[in-house]
This record gives C-alpha cells, sequence and structure tokens, in this order.
C-alpha cells in the first residue's frame, strides 16, 4: 500500500514538471534557471525564430547557438511588417510556429498590444543599457538602428559632408538628396527633440530649395548612395553602411544631431511551441549574440560588449503607434514633392 501511494505520489511530481507552462519558465529565477533552460532546449531540439535582420548576422548567431547547445534554429526571415502579419494570423488562425522574434521596435510594440508575447526575468537583462528593459514590456531592445546620413564618398569628400541639418538649406546639395520613403517614426523624433514648428519649417525649405528623392527600402536607399544616384541620403541605417564600407563601397556616414536610434526587439511568444529553447535562446542573443552583432557592425546594446554612443533619442515606438497617422501624413506632405 504504502509503495503504491509512493509511486502514485512519483508520477504527480513527474506529471506535475512535464507540465511546467511558458509562464513557469519565463518567470523562473533560480539558480540552476540556465541549465533547466539547457536540458529542456535539448529535449525540444529546435527553436523558430522570425527575424528582419540582414541575413548573414542571423544566420551567424544561429551558427554559434547551434553549436554550443546542439538546439536547431529554424529561420525565417522577412521585414518587420511581415513578421508582425505573420504571427497575426498564424495566432488567429489556431497556429502558432513562431518561438522568438527579433525585429523592429514599432512592430515588437504590436505584438505587444496583441497579446502575443510573453514576459521573461532573465539575469542577462542586468548587462543592457537602462532603455533596454521596461517594467511589463515582454520585448527586450536587443539592437539599435542608428539613423545616418550616408555619403557618395566619391561624389562627397568626408570633410564636405553636412555636420547639420540645417546645412542642407544650402544651393550645394540642390538635387543631391535622398530619404527612406516610410521614415515618419524618425521625423516624429526630430521633431520632437527640435520642436514641431520648427522641424517642419525646416524639411520644408530644404525641400522646396533642393528637392528630395524619396525611395523606399533602407537597402535600396543605401545601395543608391554607393551608385552615386543618391549623393546624400537623410536615413540610411548605419550598420548598413559599416556592412558596405567593409566590401570597400565608396559610402561613408555623418550622424547628424538629433542622432534618432530605432530600437530593435527581441522576445519569447506566449505561445511558443518550445520555450525552453525560446528563452535559451533569447538569453544568448542578449549576450554571446552580442558580440557577433558588434563585430557585423551592428549597435548592441549590452554595456558589456560596446556602449552605444552618446546622447542618443530614442524612436518612441508606442507613441508612434498611437499618432502614426499623424507623422506618416506630415513626413509624406513634406517630403511629396521628391516621391519616385
Amino acid at each position: 500500500m504504502f509503495r503504491l501511494l509512493a509511486i502514485i505520489v512519483c508520477l504527480v511530481v513527474a506529471n506535475a514538471a512535464s507540465a511546467e507552462t511558458i509562464t513557469d519558465i519565463a518567470s523562473y529565477t533560480g539558480a540552476d534557471r540556465n541549465q533547466r533552460l539547457i536540458d529542456g532546449a535539448k529535449k525540444e531540439g529546435v527553436v523558430s525564430l522570425y527575424s528582419s535582420a540582414v541575413t548573414d548576422d542571423s544566420n551567424a548567431i544561429a551558427a554559434a547557438f547551434e553549436k554550443k547547445y546542439g538546439v536547431k534554429v529554424q529561420l525565417w526571415r522577412g521585414s518587420s511588417e511581415d513578421i508582425l502579419r505573420r504571427a497575426v494570423t498564424e495566432h488567429r488562425g489556431g497556429r502558432d510556429d513562431v518561438d522568438v522574434a527579433e525585429t523592429a521596435g514599432t512592430e515588437m510594440e504590436g505584438l505587444r498590444r496583441e497579446q502575443l508575447l510573453q514576459e521573461i526575468s532573465s539575469p542577462v537583462f542586468a548587462e543592457l543599457i537602462p532603455q533596454a528593459v521596461a517594467p511589463h514590456r515582454p520585448w527586450v531592445t536587443s539592437r539599435l538602428s542608428i539613423f545616418t546620413a550616408a555619403f557618395n564618398t566619391t561624389l562627397i569628400k568626408p570633410e564636405a559632408a553636412p555636420k547639420s541639418y540645417e546645412e542642407l538649406t544650402d544651393p550645394q546639395w540642390k538635387g543631391k538628396l535622398g530619404i527612406e520613403a516610410d521614415d515618419g517614426n524618425w521625423f516624429m523624433s526630430i521633431a520632437g527633440a527640435m520642436g514641431e514648428d520648427k522641424a517642419l519649417a525646416l524639411f520644408r525649405k530644404i525641400v522646396a530649395r533642393n528637392g528630395m528623392s524619396v525611395r523606399k527600402g533602407h537597402t535600396l536607399l543605401s545601395n543608391l548612395v554607393v551608385a552615386g544616384e543618391v549623393p546624400l541620403a537623410l536615413t540610411v541605417y548605419g550598420y548598413r553602411i559599416n556592412e558596405l564600407k567593409a566590401k570597400a563601397a565608396p559610402i561613408d556616414g555623418a550622424v547628424l544631431p538629433p542622432a534618432v536610434a530605432l530600437p530593435t526587439g527581441i522576445a519569447v511568444f506566449t505561445h511558443a511551441q518550445h520555450p525552453y529553447a525560446a528563452a535559451l535562446f533569447m538569453d544568448f542573443f542578449l549576450g554571446d549574440g552580442q558580440g557577433i552583432l558588434a563585430e557585423r557592425g551592428n549597435v548592441p546594446t549590452n554595456r558589456t560588449v560596446q556602449e552605444p554612443p552618446p546622447g542618443l533619442t530614442f524612436v518612441d515606438v508606442a507613441k508612434f503607434l498611437d499618432e502614426g497617422d499623424k507623422w506618416t501624413k506630415l513626413f509624406k506632405e513634406t517630403f511629396a514633392s521628391g516621391m519616385r
């Protein structure tokens, strides 16, 4: 009788352990947390990652994770908008295929509002810059895309590059300027730092005097700078400039004040099919993965790897979701004469 009771108790305990929920896993802070994640991840064997990062960067981090833990990373690469759309569509269709996403903060905030993300507790958060982790926000800033004025070094020498937006009213820039078509979040941040009236007046003056070529896609815009078709582009991501410079392309950049950074975030999904592997991958990305990102020209948020440039203005992604229609309209009205 006592032996039978003991067996029943053991089975109950085993079943309780095997029934550990994503919330249990995400909130556990015991000393054996890392080992529990590793053991669980190895049993799961795989983690599904949706990412908008440069494919080579994602592959480098995935390979390092697989080598360290023996857990396969299934990568799906898409734009930040595509990731938001796909994750929401899959969930509403009753099929949750994604475990972890790493993409632009605006879309991360969208996923949060859809209640698809799981809040996580992790010791690695203590290594990140203060702005990376917000109370009760389930996504964490993993890297920064700093809006940078990119210029073709064959056409514009570094010493002749502008030092401020005000300089762009000079006639020497006529027909030489370009901007990405969907950077209303950048415009909102610039206006917040400068003052809305001042910013609107300045950029309307720049466009009226010198024109503005408006192009769809940050990658396209940076390539057009390299080709010389757009000699100076105002909103290229800094990491893209670094990537192209490393390939000896004729491109360089200048961060014009106020310096604006778009946060990119990482998060585990509430309905992750591989929760241990998901939490382990998030820890890895914010720890070991940050060094890989830095080596590849990205701006990480882990202070033990690299401190971000001082004086950055972070895009308030929650505010942009709330006021996006206003700033998209103002952006298009301001730069519309250059639409292509």
